[in-house]
């Protein structure tokens, strides 16, 4: 059976750098960080007091207050990213077969300021009385299921959770989705908005989280010697996948290929990468196979790359192990330094950045270097706080979970 292409013909963010994908863009680029003191809950007892929030985030100015009110943040995030996507892609003037549109969503952990919210109030009063909107606000899989009311796409509906990996996975779904002829366009991507007492509390307790008080802005350091912990954040990214004689036949624009994607697990610690990087290794080489490149054909990985003391290590060694002394050759970065941590949100978001570095021929910076870290090779190029104008044919992404979930997507130039 020969498989199916799968094309990008429309994408659509709300970050902590931008409300809109021409924004985030821009920001990225510029290297403007969205770190700063975290204004949705009073964080004044924790240990980390700051976060990379979406800024002035209206729900009312998306959303009617009755409709607003039956979604969590994490839903209401992932439809205005969606309803970006969607417009760009223009599937809907088109007049798609809607049987035929699928809807794939990632998120870590759903709606958790709905599951705080309402535990906690029956905590307090101990009377078992809860919103009857509460299952349906927090489940992970009911982003898509707005996503799908909404335009009445009746193709594959689902989730997928992976922690941090669990919208790179989605990506990988609905690239396997299409390429086996099971839809024609899926609507895919992820979102996220754990930016709560709970969320910060939990993290701060792994010692997971910078807790750089005094300057949030730079506390997202991948690569240098002082980092200690990523810094989180929220937002949601969407990438309309399509099929790609289907796009051509109905005029669309497409901004790139989806050429592989590339799974694996670590198999070693719940949190803690492998030392030797073997599964970032791993899901790097799959990927590659996947799409038939070699690894002499990569210009630029957006690297997982979340400014904590073990992981930026291993992906460092995995990526020098995959590619040898091309290794040295290419732009890598990660974007993490700028947006912080997306938790499940982060593979799309993340892939929209690399979808724009063959768009732009230009690599986005990694900011806030100061000390090179001894135990990474200084040859590799992470493009250290300036953007690099560079021809990008084929851009890959890395994104890796907790409990070892690894995904890496290879886009191509068209």
């Amino acid at each position: 059976m020969e498989l199916k292409r799968v094309v990008v013909t429309g994408f659509g963010a709300i970050t902590p750098v931008g409300k809109n994908a021409k924004e985030y863009w821009e920001s990225l680029v510029k290297g403007e960080s969205g770190a700063a003191p975290i204004t949705l809950f009073d964080a004044s007892k924790f240990k980390t007091k700051f976060a990379c929030e979406v800024k002035d985030f209206d729900p009312l100015e998306h959303f009617d207050k009755k409709e607003a009110k039956k979604m969590d943040r994490n839903t209401q995030l992932g439809l205005v990213a969606a309803r970006e996507a969607v417009a760009h892609s223009g599937i809907i003037e088109s007049n798609v077969d809607k049987n035929r549109v699928g809807v794939i969503w990632g998120s870590g952990i759903g709606g958790l300021e709905t599951f705080e919210k309402e535990v906690l109030g029956w905590a307090n009063t101990d009377i078992p009385r809860f919103n009857p909107f509460f299952i349906p606000k927090m489940i992970v899989d009911i982003t898509p299921g707005h996503i799908s009311i909404e335009y009445g796409f009746h193709g594959p509906n689902y989730a997928t959770v992976s922690a941090c990996a669990s919208s790179a996975n989605a990506l990988i779904d609905s690239k396997m989705l299409i390429q086996l002829g099971k839809a024609d366009v899926i609507v895919c991507g992820g979102s996220e908005a754990a930016v709560t007492a709970s969320g910060v509390g939990g993290f701060n307790a792994m010692m997971a989280l910078s807790t750089r008080n005094d300057d949030p802005k730079t506390a997202s350091r991948p690569f240098d010697k002082d980092r200690d912990g990523f810094v989180l954040g929220e937002g949601a990214g969407c990438i309309i996948l399509e099929e790609y004689e289907h796009a051509v036949k109905r005029g669309a624009t497409i901004y790139a290929e989806l050429k592989g994607g590339g799974m694996s697990a670590d198999a070693y610690h719940m949190t803690a990468p492998h030392p030797e990087g073997l599964g970032a290794y791993l899901v790097m080489k799959n990927c590659l196979e996947d799409a038939g490149i070699t690894a002499d054909e990569v210009d630029h990985i957006n690297m997982h790359g979340t400014s904590t003391p073990l992981g930026d290590i291993a992906e460092s060694n995995a990526i020098s192990k995959l590619l040898g002394e091309h290794a040295f050759d290419i732009q890598i970065n990660s974007t993490k330094s700028m947006t912080g941590h997306l938790l499940g949100a982060a593979g799309v978001v993340e892939a929209i950045a690399a979808i724009h570095t063959i768009i732009h021929n230009i690599v986005p910076p990694t900011i806030n270097h100061f000390t090179d870290d001894e135990n990474i090779d200084r040859r590799l190029n992470f493009t250290f706080n300036h953007a690099v104008k560079k021809e990008v044919k084929v851009a890959m992404s890395n994104t890796f979970g907790f409990g070892g979930h690894n995904a890496c997507v290879l886009f191509t130039k068209i």
